[in-house]
Parts: structure tokens; sequence; C-alpha cells
């Protein structure tokens, strides 16, 4: 059962293997009573697939999510029931790198309210609108998988300086990359822009708080295309309302849909509706090795799946 739109050819994988059925639009209550046959189950990150939605799915075999991360998915309730839970880590990395730099450029250049300005309100002004360039700045990544190398990668070509926090990566793997290890604290109070890329943890979970947002650099930017509750949005409010930090591009929040968000109301914010996987390219990976997964589940011999034409 698929309960969100994925791409064509991940459901054509599918189908290969087994009868599928497109159910979206399902609400909580339709989705109970609809879970309970199948044996695989699709989704991407609006559908929650709770401890009760799990129970309820008798036969469950295999939880897929075409994207990466797993925080709409009981898995410790899926875990205890014996069933496989998938997603599609590393799809969507090129496609959230991309849009973690159009969120920094945004930022920078003060596109959304020059636009606004010009488009809206009919206004030619170019005094108002100038910005600062990312050449010869310090870049400081926070996780260093592989979005934040992406991300790397992309920053070192426009001449940016690039250090990086991840405990879980060995110093090599930074120097072969042409990044510059750094502990937590140095990363905060020496980057002019500060970019999030890990997963959402208990770890990791309010990591950006009111006492780390006080070692910014003065004048920073945060981009934050990870995870919404990594940072505590009431405190990233205040620090740019004080004009702490110069900016902030936001494409996650600890609560979405994010209407009403205070930080909505900032001029030196820039936010995008958790766009970072949203791209065509995105999509079709995320779908194709979510399905390619979900049938090596169901085939329960973990052998890997040969499926015609799709790469």
């Amino acid at each position: 059962m698929i309960t969100e739109p994925v791409a064509e050819a991940g459901v054509r994988i599918l189908q290969q293997h087994a009868r599928v059925d497109l159910l979206l639009g399902l609400s909580y209550e339709e989705l109970l009573g609809a879970v309970s046959d199948c044996e695989g189950l699709l989704v991407r990150s609006a559908t929650k697939v709770t401890r009760e939605v799990v129970e309820a799915a008798k036969n469950l075999k295999v939880i897929g999510r075409a994207g990466t991360g797993l925080n709409n998915i009981d898995t410790l309730a899926a875990r205890e029931r014996g069933i496989k839970v998938v997603d599609a880590s590393g799809a969507n990395a090129i496609s959230a790198a991309e849009h973690t730099f159009a969120l920094l450029l945004a930022v920078c250049r003060k596109i959304a309210r020059a636009n606004r300005a010009l488009v809206i309100e009919k206004r030619w002004d170019r005094h108002e609108f100038v910005g600062i360039e990312l050449y010869g700045k310090r870049l400081g990544i926070i996780g260093f998988g592989r979005i934040g190398k992406e991300v790397a990668k992309r920053a070192i070509a426009f001449g940016m300086t690039v250090i990086a926090y991840d405990p879980y990566v060995s110093k090599d793997e930074f120097t072969l990359h042409g990044v510059y290890p750094v502990t937590f604290k140095e990363l905060l109070t020496t980057s002019d822009f500060v970019s999030i890329h890990v997963p959402l943890t208990d770890e990791t979970r309010s990591m950006i708080g009111k006492n780390e947002l006080s070692l910014f650099k003065k004048g920073s930017i945060l981009i934050n295309c990870a995870r919404g509750e990594i940072v505590d949005e009431s405190a990233l409010y205040d620090a740019l309302v004080r004009g702490d930090l110069t900016g902030a591009g936001i494409d996650v929040f600890a609560k979405e849909p994010a209407i009403g968000n205070p930080l909505l109301e900032l001029d030196n914010v820039v936010a995008t509706p958790h766009l970072g996987g949203s791209t065509v390219e995105a999509q079709q990976r995320c779908a194709v090795v979510v399905a390619r997964l979900m049938v090596e589940a169901l085939n329960g011999d973990g052998s890997k799946v040969q499926c015609q034409d799709f790469g």
C-alpha cells in the first residue's frame, strides 16, 4: 500500500513483485482500516506510522519511506513486531545540498526581499539590498555525512574555507574532502555561516539552543535543511530580532506545516516548506531505492533485486 505520491519508477518496481494499492490522501482513521491486510507500506513524510498503525497492520513485513529519515515512523513498535523499516538514505543528498546553497545565497543576497520590493511593491531600490559574498568566508558544517560532504564540495568551489564537526567521522575523512575538523564550540564561534546536516536523534534534538546561539559569531547566518527540532525556534527568533545573527535560511520546522510560525514574520529569514529533497531527480532516486529495499524485505531472503530499465 502506498499512501503518498511517489515516482512512477518506484511504483513499477513494486508492481513487478506484488499487488500495489495506491491509497492517497487517507485520513488517520482510514489508514488504520486500510493497513490491516497489507504486507508492505510505503510512505513519505506526511503519513504518521504510529504504534497504533503498526499494531493494526497484522500482516505487515516492511515499512518503507521514500525519503531520508524515519521520524514519522514508530521504529520501536515495528521492531517489536519484527517489521523491517527502510528508507532511501542518501538518495536526495545532492538535492538537499543544492537547496542548502539556494537558501544561503538567498539570505546573503536578500533575494526574497528584493523580489518582493520589485515585483509586489513596484520599487526599484538597489541600495536597500546590498548583500555579502560567500568567497573567502568560513562555512561550518554540523554533520559530515552524505549531505554534509556534498555541501562542502560546493562551498570549496565558491572559494570558501570549510570546517566541520562530526564526532563519528575520522580525521582522515575530513582531510580527504579538504575540510578542517573542529570542535563544536570552535565551529559556532568562528563560522560566518553554519549549516546543519545531522539526523534528528535524542542527541541532536535542540542541539542549537539559547546557549549555543550565544556562541555564534556576531552577524553570522544559520541554515537548517535537516530537521526543525534540532534548533530551538524561540531562541533563534530572539537572536534574529536582536541582530545577533544576520539572518537564517530555514527549510524545516518543529511543527509542519509551519503556517503562523513567528520566524516567518522576520525580514531576515528566508523560508521554504520542506523542499530539500523536492526535485524530480531526487524523488525518482528515492522511490527506486526504497522500492528495491522493500522487495528484498518481502522476498525474505536478503537477495538483491534485479529490475529492468531502472538503472
